[in-house]
């Protein structure tokens, strides 16, 4: 039986109610990071899945420098204000360390349903980041509406000005409603007609469509692990991916493997790539603008 607890764990408080005997997809990717959002469940999950899977760190590694490299992009390209969903917790190089290495008057939302994620990103933000431009709060993915009306409640985003929201290696958890229906699509659906003319739409997410036969094995293998969690992931094809930006103009190179999405940028987890070919990340990637309403 795997402890959920460690002596690395005892001096974090964890908020009441949550579920710290099952592991959590997002706290185990920030354990692939090297982060400090997870706790012992998570770790040893994740070691289980590394000893068969060892890639998958190098593939979490070349979604999160994905990220860095929008972020930047972004900034250029005269974008002040970020929300990130599904954004676990803000460490190993977050939107707001990012952006503000450009300009320091970025605002960044953080927006995750998992509590133990916003009550460390708010302790975390305390200490690296601007509570008048950066704040971490709780709202479901699922509930676009709701989710919105919370952002906006920050009062860090103007509803009328263009915005980035970052969906990044969370659509591929499985977004179900009450009814047990898989609602990912119609709920980044909705959250195009949310955001204003001008704005920016990212999006990564892991596949099975393209990988080489090896990594596809070990796919099907996570899968299978991942079925019976609080957090079953769902693998789509490059087409499926790039309809989530629906009728946005995708931005240069397009639709593409996360290594390739501008890949001349770098920041400080930059690495030589440990992948052979750029289809070994198992992960499209893309960014869409909201040209018009």
């Amino acid at each position: 039986m795997i402890s959920a607890m460690s002596e690395r764990d005892e001096d974090i408080d964890a908020p009441r109610g949550i579920d710290l005997e099952s592991p959590s997809v997002a706290r185990v990717y920030d354990y692939f990071l090297g982060g400090c959002t997870n706790w012992a469940i998570d770790r040893a999950f994740g070691d289980m899945i590394l000893q068969g899977f060892p890639v998958l760190r190098d593939i979490a590694v070349a979604n999160r420098l994905f990220m860095h490299r929008v972020v930047r992009h972004l900034v250029r390209l005269g974008v002040r204000q970020i929300v990130d969903v599904g954004s676990g917790a803000p460490t190993m190089g977050a939107a707001h360390q990012v952006a503000q290495e450009l300009d320091s008057e970025v605002n960044v939302v953080y927006i995750d349903r998992d509590p133990i994620a916003v009550a460390h990103s708010r302790l975390l933000l305390d200490q690296t980041g601007d509570p008048r431009r950066h704040v971490a709060i709780e709202a479901d993915l699922r509930e676009p509406d709701r989710l919105w009306q919370k952002m906006l409640a920050t009062e860090l985003v103007d509803p009328d000005e263009p915005i980035a929201l970052l969906l990044i290696a969370v659509l591929h958890i499985q977004q179900f409603d009450k009814n047990g229906s898989e609602i990912g699509p119609e709920a980044v659906a909705r959250y195009r007609e949310l955001l204003p003319t001008g704005s920016f739409l990212a999006v990564s997410h892991i596949t099975d469509d393209g990988v080489p036969e090896e990594i596809f094995s070990k796919l099907v293998a996570l899968r299978c692990r991942c079925a019976s969690s609080s957090s079953p992931m769902i693998w789509r094809s490059r087409d499926d991916i790039g309809a989530l930006l629906g009728n946005f103009t995708h931005l240069s190179p397009g639709m593409c493997w996360t290594p390739l999405w501008y890949p001349e940028a770098t920041d400080s987890l930059s690495q030589d790539s440990p992948f052979t070919s750029p289809s070994e990340s198992a992960t499209w990637a893309g960014v869409g603008h909201k040209r018009s309403a």
